[in-house]
């Protein structure tokens, strides 16, 4: 794993990564002394610290010798998402990757897709493991409102729209699993670290 330590004020390191995930579960299952909340994004995992405890260069000698371990939940199982593709998007992401429809869908229920990070709204969960094939741009003008539920993709991620919103990504189906629900407990139901299955299903 190849880190490299920036600084991020008195009380946090920020961590660049080749393996956000792996470092976090390592980082959760044996919490360093000082160590108060671990916040992962695409590259980076920002690790809060309380300075009455422990210090930036003390923590940061011991961030360099923490070796990644396994990211999927102990026990845990998959999430399964039931989507219906029918899409706006699902024909001009087709042509654009040169696949047909049956083809795209197959490739994208086929992935096993990993919770990365969260961002962008309560609940937008940023999800791993797409086929390279599906690696594509957000639109050029983003759609000034996002149905809730949206099944999405756009660059290496795939995501569900926990909430309507303006977005650019790319839009391939739809679903009603609520993804950010805050009358349950937890409300996010794709933290960083969740496994995820997309399963076509008829409208």
């Amino acid at each position: 794993m190849t880190v490299r330590l920036l600084p991020s004020g008195r009380r946090a390191v920020l961590v660049e990564t080749t393996d956000v995930l792996g470092l976090q579960a390592a980082l959760t299952q044996a919490p360093p002394d000082g160590v108060v909340e671990l916040v992962p994004a695409a590259r980076t995992l920002l690790v809060r610290f309380d300075p009455a405890v422990t210090n930036a260069d003390r923590l940061g000698a011991l961030l360099r010798r923490v070796s990644p371990v396994d990211s999927a939940p102990t026990g845990a199982g998959e999430v399964v998402i039931p989507v219906v593709y029918d899409g706006e998007d699902l024909a001009d992401v087709a042509a654009e990757t040169g696949l047909s429809v049956a083809s795209l869908v197959a490739r994208h229920t086929a992935g096993a897709y990993v919770s990365a990070f969260c961002g962008f709204a309560p609940g937008f969960a940023y999800l791993t493991g797409s086929d390279p094939a599906l690696h594509v741009s957000r639109r050029s003008s983003p759609r000034t409102r996002i149905p809730a539920g949206s099944v999405a993709i756009a660059g290496e991620y795939s995501a569900v729209y926990p909430s309507a919103s303006p977005g650019g990504w790319r839009l391939l189906g739809r679903t009603d699993v609520p993804v950010w629900d805050v009358e349950r407990d937890p409300p996010n139901l794709l933290p960083p670290g969740t496994r995820v299955r997309f399963e076509a299903v008829r409208p």
